[in-house]
């Protein structure tokens, strides 16, 4: 895998045609608003889905299957992030971007239609696979439709995407779930994606399909200078041949995930056998999939991978919890729980925000240090909430820093691998990355989800539900299950400032597989 000692600089403003300065140019403007608007929809997808799921469950009678709708997604997510890489390098991100948009949009009309909760999950895994495709693409799509002083830019469009689905979604999802039924909303989003995908297709086809320009051209046929700009051999675009050992790979992950997913849900001495045999598919797998040296943060591609998945996991666990304890610890109702986080979607926006000023890209290394020390110090605050003389809004306060430190790392990573890319391996890098962050999500979950069940979280899951507990408070569960999630949560967040040292390499030569 081909990498730089340092990012090209930036090309001054003024070297460049007017209607190609900002990403709402004349020649951006389309290609811009499709992949936003894309970007929006499954943001408001993701943050509606898990105000809707108790009424699906409840009404499919799927309560004992409720938490397979969710992992259903990760696991199978992480099969269409690899296809898509794939798939991308060889014929252009539009291909995936059209099926995983297609699969996305079949998944929520199966899941809305579902008269079983198996049928339901089932249409998770599918819309899981669509995810993965597109989120792929779209990071192709903006490595070879944007010049690389626009990236920072369109990665902050990306984050200010969640900010308003993060705030109104829940909100509109309860009203709607209410009013008209939790099918509407599944079914209704399929309908608002058709607008966006006519937008974009024609500039889209235009500037970013087929192989890249890259393809067929030898070492001996490419300068440093190509390979930056992704100049080969124009008359020879033929695809490489489908490496179907990386598919099955990509299977290995997905399913292995999947095994451990279960059996970190269930305790019993049994759960052993699923978990072992995830593990044996898994880490080999992984292992492969991921850029040599990863879990060794080696300098370079494989540091911005691991941080990716080090800082997403650290603070989706944290999300994940932090409702739970302030409903049956401190006795907050389930919306003002909520509303802890609302203040999150507009720091982390304004996080993404900041680091795509051109003024501060030689310090983008710096940005992502201090991004982590934020990240850790949110998730280190949240168990001191459980002291009753701690103010809840403090928690607030230090849970919107953490989601601005989020903001600087997650755009900061996304723009470090695709300057750490030949255009030629955007995809199977961008695959990498994704990988990383679901890979993360899932066993740090996993882990802590089994922490807090084998230490009495378990009985808070089951007072979150009553309005007595709400009101009554702290006797819902144990505090010490949520110290433990918070505190593997902090451990792996602090190791990622460490991580955060060593995104600049010494030298070239990275490949994946390991």
């Amino acid at each position: 895998m081909t990498a730089y000692d340092e990012a090209p600089a930036p090309a001054p403003a003024t070297d460049v045609p007017a209607s190609e300065r900002t990403v709402l140019s004349a020649a951006h403007r389309a290609l811009t608003f499709g992949i936003v608007s894309v970007v929006l929809l499954i943001a408001f997808e993701a943050t509606a889905v898990g105000t809707a799921m108790p009424a699906a469950a409840d009404e499919l009678d799927g309560v004992p299957l409720y938490a397979f709708a969710f992992s259903a997604y990760f696991t199978t997510s992480l099969l269409g992030i690899t296809v898509s890489g794939l798939w991308a390098d060889r014929r252009g991100p539009l291909p995936p971007l059209a099926a995983g948009i297609g699969a996305f949009a079949a998944g929520l009309v199966l899941s809305g239609t579902a008269a079983s909760m198996w049928v339901f999950v089932l249409g998770r895994a599918v819309q899981g696979t669509g995810g993965g495709l597109v989120i792929v693409a779209l990071y192709v799509t903006v490595s070879r439709a944007y010049p690389e002083r626009l990236r920072p830019t369109v990665m902050a469009a990306f984050a200010a995407s969640w900010v308003v689905p993060s705030i109104v979604g829940p909100l509109i999802s309860g009203t709607v779930t209410e009013q008209l039924g939790w099918r509407w909303v599944f079914l209704g989003i399929p309908l608002l994606v058709t607008l966006p995908l006519v937008v974009m297709l024609p500039p889209l086809r235009r500037r970013a399909s087929g192989p890249p320009p890259s393809y067929g051209a030898t070492d001996g046929d490419r300068t440093d200078a190509d390979a930056r700009t992704g100049i080969g051999d124009p008359t020879d675009t033929a695809p490489a041949p489908l490496d179907r050992r990386r598919l099955r790979l990509a299977l290995a992950v997905a399913v292995g995930a999947g095994l451990l997913q279960y059996a970190g849900q269930d305790l019993r001495p049994l759960a052993a056998l699923p978990a072992l045999a995830g593990a044996a598919l898994l880490i080999p797998a992984a292992l492969r999939l991921l850029p040599r040296g990863t879990y060794r943060a080696a300098r370079g591609l494989p540091a911005v991978v691991l941080l990716r998945g080090m800082a997403a996991g650290a603070f989706i666990v944290t999300e994940s919890f932090v409702p739970l304890m302030l409903v049956t610890q401190r006795g907050l109702s389930v919306t003002m729980a909520g509303f802890t986080l609302a203040a999150g979607g507009a720091t982390w926006a304004l996080g993404s925000f900041t680091q795509s000023r051109p003024r501060l890209e030689p310090h983008r290394e710096r940005l992502v240090r201090l991004g982590m020390v934020l990240v850790t110090a949110g998730i280190a605050y949240a168990p001191v909430v459980l002291l009753d003389g701690v103010p809840v809004w403090t928690l607030a306060a230090m849970m919107a820093a953490g989601c601005y430190g989020m903001g600087l790392v997650i755009s900061s990573t996304s723009v470090l691998l695709l300057q750490l890319s030949a255009p030629d391996e955007a995809g199977e890098n961008s695959a990498a990355l994704q990988t990383s962050d679901g890979l993360s999500n899932i066993l740090l979950l996993a882990a802590t989800g089994a922490a807090f069940a084998a230490l009495g979280g378990g009985d808070a899951a089951g007072t979150a539900h009553t309005d007595a507990a709400s009101a009554a408070g702290a006797d819902g569960g144990s505090p010490a299950a949520f110290v433990a999630v918070y505190a593997t949560a902090a451990a792996v967040a602090a190791l990622g400032v460490v991580v955060a040292g060593r995104l600049r390499e010494e030298s070239d030569g990275v490949r994946l597989g390991s």
